[in-house]
């Protein structure tokens, strides 16, 4: 251990405990003790001192002994004359560094300084706050602490490795372009990245919109802030990762750090001067088992006693090999991913623009837009359909019709994706699984905006893509690279067709929908009874090593993601991966939905955690959930039935909890009776809790859920001889207590008054 590291780290600790002392004070001398501070939008409180501690911080005068027990784990700088081992003392005042930072943080959210304000700055899908003036104002806030609801919406891409990693970048590159290649490596790895920090005022974020990166959740980009201690909102992720899916308790800090080592590969690349609050800031990360890479000389922690692999390291970036700056900044990247072992796959795609599942959420304004398909003036369609091997061609691409450069700047036009895949391994069944990946395989290139499938696809290209040379024959490109990339094992032959001669879009358009009729109807028929196997999902147990999911016809997975024509396809695809058929044997309860074969894996799936799975219950043995529910449903015993709340929903409900706090109940792999995560689409199921009442138990429903899927819940209460049930169930509009439920319900006559008592 490096007594120089030792020396700067607890003098930094020491110096800003101080500081947060000093803050403190202040704010509780001008605002009073029992003023509310609180993180936007999370249910896990200060979410880092709640996971280390255990303490439910809502007043700043709870904020006192945090850091009376941060200044007990602080040391005096290391002896000139004598060595001792430095490395738990470090550790130690790490830790208290991380408790004053968020500390500092919350205080500054009590003045309105928080999230930190960039003039002219813009997030790409970050979360709008409400400015000291109350007037909410998304544009130059830079994000600062990640919302739950963000947290969840990323679980599937965790779990699945889409997302392998996360990378929290502090201080400055050597250049803005350096800057920018360092994020587009991250990126095109598909590696989140959150910024903060500076180097003589100069920070990263400066850097990257100078340049016009976009910035925010949807590309993966995150910036916190411009000072070091806007780091903390990094680890504050990492604790709700081990809170939100690990199934972790509050103050369990062993058991969260060391879930963050084994199952969160993250790492810090600190840019430019490292600093005493630098260093104390690294310290802190090493207790989670994050390493730090630094791209100036320092001295280094490498593998010898206690440490596994390098927690410090030194990659001075002018001694890094490579013919210029770029070519070096992606090798410091390079040697980041692997130091911490992050394991990434990357798709070679041929296209002129960077690409990843980075991108994928990356919004084209109409003044950026250079062309679109779809949308309000013209039409686009996506087809995918199986032939025989030997009438594909792979590798072909053909352009019927013109491209769009004739079609005036922000215009529109018509056109056909028509995709024709073959493979020994091939299945009719395949085809609307394959078909789905249209989506996030085109919405991978930077400047390509898609939303819808089917007949009701919109695509944008942006004024970037098109100017660095993306056309029609990319689309092409992206999808003969993406399925044998992904889907090798049941593809052996993609050729793409793209129409936009009139006469034809609307003959394929013909052919496209026809299909999808045949499709819709043989789904239909395909029901829990019909089949002799449903399919575990272990996808999340990476992160919530006790959950199980069970996938059947009629009920998809809680993450909404996979259904159990995606889990027959995956297990195709790799017969040993986390889809694997699950033999029903002898039915024990059709009713709730016990079989031999289910229990059997749910003891065998969960480690013996959960005995017994009902498939159509949530008050006995219901299904357990990891984090990354669309959707939780949970009993209101005063009112007979459940309420159903969105993911999206932030508002309070009548349970007396917000979405994110229900969550803890929800999630971890924990089985609780009258509580469950699920994917929203299995709201429209007729096996629905079918063993409890069904669809005519929700008595309270997310406004999102009503908005969104209002064609599907309308046929759902057709088919439950109800066509006025959508609107006698309550919102967030109209009730948000028990007692104002109650009244709701009577008022409109809700059926669940009525029925039978649900427990």
């Amino acid at each position: 251990m490096s007594r120089y590291i030792a020396t700067r780290a607890i003098r930094g600790a020491n110096a800003l405990v101080t500081e947060a002392e000093v803050m403190l004070n202040k704010a509780i001398g001008e605002k009073g003790p029992d003023t509310p501070v609180a993180f936007p939008n999370t249910a896990y409180y200060l979410p880092l001192i709640y996971g280390m501690t255990g303490q439910e911080v809502e007043t700043i005068g709870q904020l006192e002994p945090v850091l009376s027990h941060a200044r007990t784990l602080l040391h005096p700088v290391p002896s000139k004359k004598h060595w001792t081992p430095y490395l738990g003392e470090t550790l130690d005042s790490g830790m208290a560094t991380l408790l004053a930072a968020e500390t500092i943080e919350a205080v500054r959210f009590v003045y309105g300084l928080q999230p930190e304000m960039l003039p002219g700055f813009h997030l790409a899908g970050g979360t709008a706050f409400t400015s000291p003036d109350n007037s909410l104002n998304g544009d130059g806030h830079l994000n600062g602490p990640i919302d739950d609801i963000q947290l969840r919406s990323w679980g599937i891409q965790l779990v699945d490795g889409r997302m392998p990693g996360f990378a929290a970048i502090v201080g400055a590159a050597k250049s803005n372009e350096v800057a920018v290649k360092l994020v587009r490596e991250l990126q095109r790895r598909n590696i989140l990245t959150f910024l903060s920090g500076n180097v003589n005022g100069r920070s990263i974020i400066h850097q990257l919109h100078e340049e016009g990166v976009e910035l925010g959740y949807d590309t993966y980009t995150v910036p916190f802030g411009t000072d070091t201690i806007s780091a903390i909102y990094a680890l504050g992720f990492a604790t709700r990762s081990a809170l939100t899916f690990g199934g972790l308790k509050a103050g369990q800090a062993r058991d969260i750090l060391r879930y963050n080592k084994d199952r969160v590969f993250a790492f810090v690349l600190a840019l430019g001067e490292v600093d005493d609050l630098k260093y104390a800031a690294a310290a802190g990360a090493i207790n989670f088992g994050f390493p730090v890479i630094a791209d100036t000389v320092i001295p280094e922690i490498l593998p010898t006693g206690v440490t596994t692999y390098e927690h410090v390291v030194s990659m001075p970036f002018e001694e890094i090999d490579g013919a210029d700056d770029l070519e070096k900044a992606e090798r410091l990247v390079q040697k980041c991913i692997e130091i911490r072992g992050v394991k990434v796959k990357v798709a070679d795609v041929p296209v002129p623009v960077p690409y990843g599942s980075a991108f994928e959420g990356e919004v084209v304004r109409k003044t950026d837009m250079r062309v679109e398909f779809g949308g309000k003036y013209s039409r686009a369609f996506e087809y995918l359909y199986m032939a025989d091997l030997d009438e594909v061609v792979d590798g072909k691409i053909d352009i019927v019709g013109p491209d769009f450069s004739g079609v005036p700047d922000k215009g529109a036009m018509d056109m056909g994706l028509v995709i024709k895949v073959a493979g020994r391994q091939m299945q009719e069944d395949f085809e609307p699984v394959l078909e789905r990946q249209i989506h996030y395989f085109v919405n991978g290139a930077s400047g390509i905006q898609h939303i819808g499938q089917r007949d009701i696809a919109w695509i944008r290209i942006s004024n970037n893509a098109a100017d660095k040379g993306f056309d029609l024959a990319h689309f092409g490109k992206i999808l003969h690279a993406r399925f044998h990339s992904d889907f090798g094992a049941i593809v052996d032959k993609v050729q793409v067709t793209i129409y936009t001669e009139p006469d034809k879009v609307e003959e394929w358009l013909g052919k496209a929908r026809e299909a999808y009729d045949f499709r819709n109807k043989r789904l239909a028929d395909l029901t829990d009874d019909a089949v002799d196997e449903f399919y575990s999902c272990t996808l999340c147990q990476s992160f919530a090593p006790n959950h199980v999911c069970v996938v059947s016809p009629e009920r998809l997975g809680l993450c909404g993601a996979y259904n159990w024509l995606d889990c027959k396809a995956s297990y195709n695809i790799n017969p040993t991966g986390p889809n694997q058929p699950i033999k029903l044997g002898k039915l024990v309860d059709f009713e709730k939905g016990y079989w031999e074969g289910t229990n059997d894996y749910a003891k065998i799936g969960s480690h013996g955690v959960v005995e017994e799975v009902a498939m159509y219950s949530i008050m006995e043995n219901p299904m357990t959930a990891c984090g990354c529910f669309e959707c939780i449903v949970m009993l209101i015993p005063e009112a007979n039935g459940v309420m159903v709340v969105s993911r999206e929903d932030t508002s309070m409900t009548p349970a007396g909890m917000t979405f994110s706090t229900l969550a803890g109940m929800a999630g971890g792999g924990m089985q609780t009776p009258g509580v469950m995560g699920v994917g929203k689409f299995y709201l429209i199921s007729p096996k629905f809790i079918s063993a409890d009442g069904g669809f005519k138990r929700v008595v309270w429903m997310s406004s999102y859920l009503k908005e969104t899927m209002s064609a599907e819940l309308t046929a759902v209460a057709e088919r439950e001889g109800d066509p006025d049930l959508i609107n006698r169930i309550a919102d967030e509009r109209n009730a948000t207590t028990v007692d104002e439920l109650l009244a709701w319900l009577e008022e409109h006559n809700h059926p669940a008054l009525v029925m039978d008592m649900i427990f």
